[in-house]
């Protein structure tokens, strides 16, 4: 599926951009899962807001919380001694949709990709996002990196679990000499001793 992406900040969304994104949010979160909670919440003023248009019209669409406006928190710091205590403060994404005409087209896939794009250049690559994900979109995001950490839980009456996006560590490889390329130098030299052995015994042949 081919879609034209935008992100915001708050005050860079129109009041059309605002209507599209709660009635979506709207739209799934409330109506489709049958929940009644509270969506629009003081968050979204220090959110980068991610759309997905089609025609000009929305159909995905997801926010990034900054790190330093994120309330949900990781254990990262505990299971890994060596990550800094300054890079436990990280991004999350939240409020990831696609309306449902639009689903089971890779759309969600753009989306997040677009997403941990958008936090690696804003918050730096070293940095984790994290996410409460609905359980049964467990799977999914695995498949994007993200790991499960802790026990699932009830947000909203709906069981959810946390899940961090670790940073790759890159591993220095030790450049080692072959067993093949010793044997080689070990050949070269010992001609090379050869020809200027020859060299000498035909000179002291020729003072003879």
């Amino acid at each position: 599926m081919t879609c034209e992406f935008s992100i915001k900040t708050f005050d860079e969304l129109t009041s059309v951009d605002l209507y599209h994104i709660l009635k979506a949010r709207s739209q799934v979160f409330v109506v489709e899962q049958n929940c009644a909670y509270q969506d629009m919440d003081e968050v979204d003023f220090d959110c980068l807001h991610l759309v997905a248009h089609q025609n000009e019209a929305l159909v995905g669409y997801c926010r990034i919380i900054p790190p330093e406006f994120n309330k949900l928190k990781s254990n990262l710091s505990v299971a890994d001694p060596t990550i800094k205590a300054s890079n436990t403060a990280m991004p999350a994404i939240g409020r990831v949709l696609v309306l449902a005409e639009h689903r089971g087209e890779g759309l969600a896939r753009q989306i997040m990709t677009h997403a941990i794009a958008s936090c690696r250049k804003k918050y730096g690559k070293k940095r984790p996002i994290i996410l409460s994900a609905q359980a049964y979109l467990l799977s999914f995001y695995e498949s994007l990196g993200f790991v499960p950490e802790g026990d699932h839980y009830l947000e909203d009456n709906i069981e959810h679990v946390k899940m961090v996006l670790h940073v790759a560590k890159k591993t220095k490889v030790r450049k080692e000499q072959t067993g093949t390329a010793t044997t080689a130098t070990k050949v070269i030299s010992f001609l090379l001793f050869i020809m200027a052995a020859l060299f000498i015994l035909g000179l002291l042949y020729l003072m003879i």
